[in-house]
């Protein structure tokens, strides 16, 4: 547990304490405990079609998330951690509704027994993954959907009139950046924390592979586009990045069989002429034919499961030198941009765990306190300002999200160095100061000591407006942080005007 959740939890205590004979509260409250103990809250959002459950059976590694159009994907599913697979749908109504653990084919079919969407409140997966024990995914309805019930599903659960969003941080699938993205990006950031608290989405580029008509460069232009986004302004104060992904080849290299690297072996090992014949277009390959000897419903199964490209790509991997399934399988997920999307949920979003659950919990009681004060709920609103005050896990938050929606007047390069220093780029301490990670002692110390005189310098300067001298006071204690991380806190930071790494430790309170 984070070095801030117990006091973080005491609040919450002491909230349900003054608040006991409230029921509406107290079911609230206890909901804000019980995500204090859980790991990090990641949803997958998205319009229709952009391949959010594809996504998502890739970053599990199974395929247990449902793809086809039913009635499981008109609901929001949660996708936990447990020893036991268990698949219980929660209504509307209270009642807690246990369905039978089937799969079909290697997917998992989750059976809504005759309920319908719109009797669902959602539904609850547990499943023994490793990789849902630091996180649980979430799977949502399409925002825009062609039906206004399953676009408000998504929209009631990203952004709550009355409490936080329960996701923590989500991935946002997008083809084009439409005004429908960026209209939601926007309101889940502000309700997530308060309005402009914090920048806590990732933007994906979903369906990569089908940029440039499945040709086997379609990611290279897929991730000049994702460039070209990541450089636009308005995305920018909306999301930490813009990642390419290809779910389809994520999901394929994730969960790939024997059998169909058999297949795929056969198709890379064919004339070439024959070969690129049969791959030129769909209808070729799913069309019957003497040039090899895959039948036409092994063929039809590799489409759906890789798509043209996902085939394509395998065969020329095969090739060139991919001999085994699981070696074709880590370069399908390598090739795929998946990895990029697990590196930056690690480096960006599990290593704000305790700062993306406490700001919304503090933000929602502090709210509570002053729209419905009782007697002695003042003392909570010192602890909740005392708290924020001393932790800067939650000012690096704000940092971030002024940095990115509404940057002081500072050249570019200063502003970037800023956004680095504060965590925008990863939390390494290294990455943080724009070191290599082979970077010795010596050459860390002088950097930090550079910093710390830059920072300070700016912070101090007659020139420096409020607002900007905050923030560089801000940077300051990230330098400091990071000092205290690599050096320790006898050796670290003593520029000039700085702060010694002993007393670096005690100014991030409880980061």
């Amino acid at each position: 547990m984070s070095a801030g959740l117990p006091e973080v939890a005491r609040i919450v205590d002491d909230a349900l304490h003054a608040y006991a004979d409230d029921a509406a509260a107290v079911e609230v409250l206890e909901s804000f405990r019980a995500r204090l103990r859980e790991p990090l809250r990641l949803a997958v959002a998205g319009i229709v079609k952009a391949g959010k459950s594809t996504l998502l059976n890739a970053l599990i590694g199974e395929r247990i998330a449902p793809t086809d159009a039913g009635e499981c994907t008109r609901t929001i599913t949660w996708y936990r951690y447990g020893s036991t697979a268990r698949v219980d749908l929660r209504l509307h109504d209270g009642r807690r509704i246990s369905r039978p653990v089937r799969r079909h084919e290697g997917r998992l079919v989750l059976d809504m027994g005759g309920f319908t969407a719109e009797e669902v409140s959602w539904i609850d997966v547990a499943w023994p993954s490793e990789s849902l024990r630091s996180t649980v995914l979430i799977d949502t309805p399409g925002i825009a959907s062609l039906t206004v019930e399953n676009s408000a599903r998504s929209t009631d659960f990203f952004i709550p009139k009355d409490t936080p969003t329960a996701a923590d941080a989500i991935i946002y699938l997008l083809r084009h950046v439409h005004a429908e993205d960026l209209k939601f990006l926007e309101a889940f950031r502000d309700t997530a924390a308060g309005e402009s608290q914090t920048v806590n989405a990732l933007a994906a580029l979903s369906r990569a592979d089908e940029i440039g008509s499945g040709r086997i460069d379609s990611l290279l232009s897929a991730a000049k586009i994702a460039d070209r986004y990541r450089r636009d302004g308005e995305l920018r104060a909306l999301a930490l990045d813009v990642v390419p992904v290809a779910g389809l080849l994520a999901e394929g290299g994730r969960t790939l069989r024997e059998s169909e690297f058999i297949a795929l072996r056969h198709i890379a090992l064919m004339d070439r002429v024959a070969r690129d014949k049969l791959l030129l277009t769909v209808d070729r390959f799913t069309r019957a034919t003497d040039d090899t000897a895959l039948s036409v419903e092994i063929r039809r199964g590799l489409l759906h499961r890789f798509g043209l490209f996902g085939v394509r790509l395998a065969a020329a991997l095969i090739r060139g030198g991919a001999t085994t399934s699981s070696a074709l399988s880590d370069r399908l997920v390598q090739q795929s941009g998946l990895v990029e999307v697990q590196r930056f949920v690690e480096d960006q979003f599990r290593g704000r765990a305790f700062a993306l659950k406490a700001r919304g919990i503090l933000h929602s009681v502090e709210r509570l306190v002053r729209e419905r004060p009782r007697p002695h709920t003042a003392g909570l609103l010192a602890s909740i300002e005392r708290l924020t005050a001393q932790s800067h896990d939650l000012r690096e938050l704000s940092l971030l999200a002024e940095l990115r929606t509404a940057p002081p007047e500072l050249d570019a390069d200063t502003l970037a160095e800023a956004e680095r220093i504060v965590g925008g780029s990863g939390l390494a301490p290294v990455r943080r100061l724009g070191l290599g990670d082979d970077a010795a002692p010596p050459a860390q110390r002088e950097r930090i000591d550079g910093l710390l005189a830059r920072w300070h310098s700016l912070a101090e300067s007659p020139l420096t407006d409020r607002h900007t001298a905050d923030l560089c006071r801000g940077v300051v204690r990230s330098v400091e942080g990071a000092a205290s991380d690599l050096l320790g806190p006898v050796t670290a930071g003593d520029a000039d005007g700085g702060v010694d790494a002993s007393d670096a430790v005690l100014s991030r309170g409880s980061a």
